[in-house]
Formats: C-alpha cells, structure tokens, sequence
C-alpha cells in the first residue's frame, strides 16, 4: 500500500487475483515508501508496480511513486497501475499512472492490457 496506508484488504484480494492469473507477485506489504516501490522493482525486474491506497490522506504518495520510476532508468521498462477505494481513473491520469483498476477482478484485465497480454 502506498506510503502512509495500513488498510491491506483490498491489495491482499488484488495479488491473489493476479497470482491465480499466472502473476509473480511480490507483496512489500503495507506503508511502503516510493523508494521501496522502485528499489525492489530492480531487484526483481519487475514489469509492473501496484500501489493500493484506503485513504484520501495517503493518495498523494501515489503521485510520489509514479514520479519516481518515470525519474529512474526504469521510467520505459515498468508501469505502474493503482487502486483502491478513493481512487478512480481521473485521478490516475491526473499523476500519469499508466493504469488504474477499481476493483480485483479489474486489476488482472488492466495487468494484461499494460504488459500486451490481452
């Protein structure tokens, strides 16, 4: 979840959904920092990002994780999708998401779509 947000039901449904789909998940829990988000996606060679968020309060440091992987070297390798209860699609073009998903059965469609799969 992004920086700030403890609520993990929703991100915990959203990896199950795309692990039955044949995802490789790598779940970096709950409060994660945009550092994180990025460190662990070179270490992993990771092709997306999920950033989930509960609050209004914690919304903004999603912004804070897209601007930091389109400032790294990963900004053509890796996209990055959001989700959660406050969140909707205006305000993931507003931050330059590539992506966003309004619920788990959507994130495994909007997966795919980003990375050409469907």
């Amino acid at each position: 979840t992004a920086r700030g947000d403890l609520h993990d039901i929703g991100k915990n449904l959203v990896a199950m959904m795309l692990e039955g789909a044949g995802f490789e998940i790598i779940d970096l829990g709950v409060d994660v920092s945009p550092e994180k988000f990025i460190e662990t996606a070179k270490e992993k060679k990771a092709d997306l990002v999920g950033v989930s968020a509960l609050l209004t309060t914690t919304m903004p440091s999603m912004k804070d994780v897209v601007k930091v992987v389109r400032d790294s070297d990963l900004k053509d390798k890796v996209k990055v999708f959001i989700g959660g209860a406050p969140v909707t699609q205006s305000y993931a073009d507003e931050i330059g998401a590539d992506g966003y998903a309004p619920d788990a059965a959507s994130a495994v469609d909007e997966a795919k779509q980003l990375l050409g799969l469907s």
